[in-house]
């Protein structure tokens, strides 16, 4: 199988590795020529691509183009410019994190063009090159017949942790909701940490606690996992991390789809509440709050200098 993949940053790269080192030529584009330049210089089964057009020039019909772009104008602009010079039978995958909503107003126009249009959720960070990816496809049948061999190659095994899920769309809201639930998850972690941490009495060594919960814990995880290695090596003081945590967008849109649905979800929702909270440099909702708690109860206000 021979398939392009356009954007080279941690995932598109590393995805582009792992499909070379299976057996299968990516046809490899990246704005930047240089990691390009490193994908042929480091694998077999990369073929340079250093503009669109040599993209389209060097894949077999149906061709297969592969988007690992950021989310919103780039990948939207990206598929402009690249649907008028596709053909009938041609498959286009957004393997980013679009919003599902945007990714179904996609494959309604690329579809209308006779082109396939899938959107691949993808989890995995930057162990999936090791490890595999977890893989989550909208779309219609047909066309994730032509990708499936580079599924089977991207996934953990042949077998396990990749799905055609359902239509256009179903990928990404898929990814979404999983990312929504990262965030609790992540959130419970910490949260227990910092209290462990709190309990100076017991001077607990926390690298050790996590550790010790890795092997026959019901909390244990790969998440667990990254977070033991992570104390072990930073110290478990973590005093070179600032405590400002991002949010990249998946989270907020589980949230809101959540209320939109009229379904419960605290946890995902205050898990995201607490990353803006962590965000706010200024603080000036909880310099209101204690200029309130003065007002009414004559409680003290601590006063910065100067």
């Amino acid at each position: 199988m021979k398939l392009a993949i356009i954007g080279l940053g941690r995932m598109g790269a590393n995805m582009a590795r792992r499909l070379s080192r299976g057996g299968i030529t990516v046809v490899a584009h990246n704005r930047s020529r240089d990691p390009i330049d490193e994908l042929v210089r480091d694998e077999d089964n990369v073929v340079p691509a250093y503009t669109e057009a040599q993209v389209l020039e060097s894949l077999d019909g149906p061709r297969v183009i592969w988007l690992m772009l950021p989310a919103g104008e780039v990948t939207r602009a990206a598929i402009e410019r690249l649907l008028p010079q596709l053909q009938s039978g041609d498959v286009l995958v957004d393997g980013g994190n679009s919003r599902y909503t945007e990714t179904m107003a996609h494959a309604e126009r690329v579809e209308a063009a006779g082109v396939h249009f899938l959107d691949c959720g993808t989890s995995g960070g930057v162990w999936g090159l090791k490890n595999g990816y977890s893989l989550m496809v909208g779309g219609s049948d047909e066309g994730f017949a032509h990708i499936e061999p580079a599924i089977r190659v991207l996934a953990p095994s042949p077998d396990s942790g990749w799905g055609h899920v359902g239509p256009a769309g179903s990928g990404h809201f898929v990814k979404m909701i999983h990312n929504g639930i990262e965030y609790g998850m992540m959130q419970a972690m910490a949260e227990g940490l910092a209290v462990l941490r709190k309990k100076e009495a017991f001077d607990l060594d926390l690298a050790q606690v996590t550790e010790l919960w890795r092997e026959g814990s019901v909390v244990q995880s790969w998440l667990l996992d990254l977070t033991a290695e992570a104390l072990k090596t930073e110290g478990q003081t973590l005093e070179a991390i600032q405590p400002r945590v991002a949010d990249s967008g998946e989270g907020r849109w589980t949230a809101i789809e959540a209320i939109d649905l009229g379904v419960a979800a605290p946890v995902m929702t205050l898990a995201l509440q607490m990353r803006f909270a962590s965000q706010d440099d200024e603080g000036y909702g909880n310099r209101v709050l204690a200029m309130m708690r003065n007002a009414f109860g004559g409680h003290a206000v601590e006063r910065r200098e100067g």
